[in-house]
């Protein structure tokens, strides 16, 4: 064989033994794709000095999704990371203001559990759910060291100022006897809203709880049959009719800020979620001393269902989010802004009012507050001192910044950054003037740096009525800004959220796997999404899907007149909204070739009477069911459903509660009785996000990438 022959064969073979890009980067497979870490906390250190880190990630032998908590020290020589905890049930980080603990909640079984269990003395009743604890760890490492007990979750917790004092909240326990009585009289029976409980708020000192944790066991703590839902030790000081979803402690430590929650977490009832604050102080009595807190005060009287209270570093003021609603008037959904209420008098304030976009994530530093805020598609970092003064950005990278973390006493600032092609890492930066310094403490997703990622950039289009709308084009690899290609339209959920410049892997984000397997990926930011001003998220009431329909299929037709798109390889697909909007949009138009959708409505009635956040619902469409008739049913795909040709792919959790599975049902059916190609996966025991199997999300993708590719008429370059 001649020479030049030979080494045409050699780089044959080569090349179809691992596909490459021309830089020698192989490209991502759905099994790398999966394995990536996500970031699910950051929490700096009082000092400054160390970060912990939670993660999350699959375990595909175990069938869960692991949560594990991580410790970064900076020791002078560049830092080190080590593995905290190892159970994969760990939540929830908090330091202790002197720096020596963490405290976390995680579902893992005690010792005393474990031994009962493997000895066949636990109680199988009570074993039928896994119970968040709290616990502790030294700043040291060493083994985690539980405080709690009982069959009651710890909501939520906080240290007390002094580091002495953890409060935390449960629902109202019961004793044995308790939980007898009312077994004995309603069986199994489910006795919806009449048999809620609210929540109790305890006060727990931590050195008896850690001396009590190495002396013996007494006999009611080791008995699993006679044991109490009270920890020992605990002080039970204040009680709400509702559940307490986050509790913060003042700089000065005398005072609690109380989230509220509804007690079955719908929301049904604007003042559900409110912030509650109350007094701290101790009486003695035969000397004991007693925690007391007094009676929880209501702060807030909104519309709105507020997030993320932070004290001020006054200890007067208490920062908050809001997640849906208006703080000012009737309820109508706005961007996440950041407020502050006084304490004392409840004034509410808004920081920033100038700003268009959402403050997504904040955290108190030392002398100002550090906000991560989104404007079109990019997430950046800024700091305000007070709050009439406008948001001030600061130096840093394209891309998007999350997870902010910072203390009083320290100018670092600990967050969580990503960008199209840089993975998703824990960052430490020096001080605010210096975060375009910052390095990386963490390197879990450091593989993605090792394969080919798609590249991307934002693409603008002009609306019917002259709107400007924007969204994100990924490109397959090795084919950034190439012409009329295969397309996917992936549609975002939310509403109000918006795709960008940032890292995506996993099952709801997988926009780079199909940018891998060939697709050009259409991510449009249509009416309804942040970062573009109140204005253009309210622009959707009471069209919710005919109007950000209209921007869609707008971005399709530009694209296609530009030559990006190839109108004969165009196919659509996205999950929760993003589901109800390629119902949608399946009905408006035949052009796609193929459609994925998940978790989305095709009607607005039962959707409203089953779905966990009433409020949007009835707001979006301008009215409970039986005050807007007709736009209830014009914004419903299920009546436009004849006009469907397209093979539609459909999954669903079998337990989700924010999208009915019966919606999905419901378009499987008219599907089926029409005659149009169609698959529907349900995942037993999932609810909206998937997030209890990773097998699921995983064979979600895998499926809906082969759907795309057996009717999109597009052969997989993988």
């Amino acid at each position: 064989m001649k020479t030049w022959k030979l080494f045409l064969l050699v780089l044959i073979v080569l090349g179809s033994v691992s596909p490459s890009s021309a830089d020698g980067k192989p490209k991502l497979t759905l099994d790398e794709f999966f394995n990536s870490v996500s970031y699910s906390a950051v929490a700096l250190s009082p000092d400054g000095d160390s970060v912990v880190i939670e993660t999350e990630r699959a375990d595909w032998d175990q069938q869960i999704f692991r949560n594990d908590l991580w410790l970064y020290r900076d020791d002078g020589k560049g830092g080190s990371l080590i593995q905290l905890t190892q159970s994969g049930h760990e939540i929830d980080p908090k330091w202790s203001p002197d720096g020596h603990w963490i405290a976390f909640r995680s579902e893992r079984k005690s010792s005393a559990e474990r031994y009962a269990a493997a000895v066949g003395e636990s109680d199988k009743e009570d074993d039928k759910e896994e119970v968040s604890q709290l616990y502790v760890i030294s700043s040291t490492g060493g083994e985690a060291i539980p405080l709690t007990q009982g069959q009651e979750d710890v909501h939520t917790f906080s240290w007390s100022a002094d580091s002495r004092i953890l409060y935390f909240a449960t629902r109202d326990p019961w004793t044995k006897a308790q939980k007898d009585e009312y077994k004995k009289q309603w069986k199994d029976v489910e006795r919806y809203r009449t048999a809620e409980r609210g929540d109790t708020i305890f006060a727990l000192d931590v050195a008896d709880a850690l001396a009590r944790h190495t002396a013996a066991p007494t006999k009611e703590e080791t008995d699993t049959g006679k044991k109490s839902d009270l920890t020992p030790g605990a002080q039970e000081i204040a009680n709400l009719p509702l559940r307490v979803d986050d509790i913060v402690t003042s700089p000065d430590g005398n005072k609690l800020a109380l989230l509220t929650n509804a007690i079955n977490q719908r929301q049904e009832k604007y003042d559900d979620v409110e912030i509650y604050v109350c007094g701290l102080g101790v009486q003695g009595s035969l000397g004991v001393d007693r925690k007391f807190c007094s009676p929880p005060r209501r702060l807030t009287h909104n519309q709105a269902v507020e997030t993320r209270p932070r004290w001020a570093s006054d200890s007067r003021h208490i920062f908050f989010s809001v997640e849906v609603g208006d703080v000012t008037g009737p309820y109508r959904d706005l961007q996440p802004h950041l407020y502050w209420v006084d304490s004392e008098t409840g004034t509410v304030e808004q920081w920033s009012k100038d700003f268009i976009g959402p403050v997504d994530h904040y955290t108190v530093a030392a002398d100002d507050v550090l906000a991560s805020a989104r404007l079109g598609t990019e997430v950046s970092m800024y700091s305000v001192g007070q709050p009439s003064q406008s948001l001030h950005q600061l130096k840093g990278w394209e891309g998007t910044y999350e997870i902010l973390s910072a203390t009083p006493h320290s100018r670092r600032i600990a967050f969580v950054y990503s960008s199209l092609q840089k993975p998703t890492e824990v960052y430490l930066a020096e001080s605010p003037d210096k975060l375009d310094q910052a390095r990386p403490i963490t390197s879990l997703n450091h593989f993605f740096t090792e394969r080919e990622i798609p590249q991307g950039k934002p693409y603008r289009w002009k609306a019917d009525d002259g709107t400007t709308v924007e969204g994100m084009l990924i490109y397959p690899p090795g084919k950034f800004e190439s012409r009329k290609m295969p397309m996917l339209t992936f549609i975002h959920g939310g509403p109000a959220d918006a795709d960008g410049n940032h890292f995506e892997a996993d099952w709801y984000q997988w926009a780079a796997l199909a940018a891998t397997d060939g697709w050009l990926v259409f991510e449009p930011n249509y009416r309804g999404s942040t970062g573009y001003g109140d204005k253009f998220l309210q622009q959707i009431v009471p069209v919710i899907v005919s109007r950000p329909g209209k921007d869609i299929l707008e971005g399709v037709d530009a694209l296609v007149k530009d030559g990006i798109a190839d109108p004969d390889h165009l196919v659509v697909g996205g999950y929760s909204y993003g589901g109800y909007m390629t119902n949608w949009l399946i009905t408006q138009t035949t052009r796609f070739k193929a459609a994925v959708t998940g978790a989305g409505a095709v009607e607005h009635v039962a959707n409203w009477g089953n779905d966990d956040t009433t409020f949007d619902d009835a707001y979006f469409l301008g009215g409970r069911p039986w005050e807007a008739q007709q736009h209830y049913h014009d914004e419903a795909a299920i009546f436009k459903i004849d006009k469907v040709r397209t093979p539609t792919h459909m999954v669903a959790g079998g337990d989700d509660i924010r999208v009915a599975v019966l919606e999905d049902y419901l378009l499987e059916h008219a599907l089926y009785s029409l005659g149009i190609p169609n698959a529907l996966l349900i995942f037993p025991g999932e609810g909206h996000s998937l997030d209890k199997n990773p097998w699921h999300g995983k064979i979600k993708v895998r499926e809906e990438l082969k759907w795309l590719q057996k009717y999109g008429g597009e052969a997989s370059e993988n």
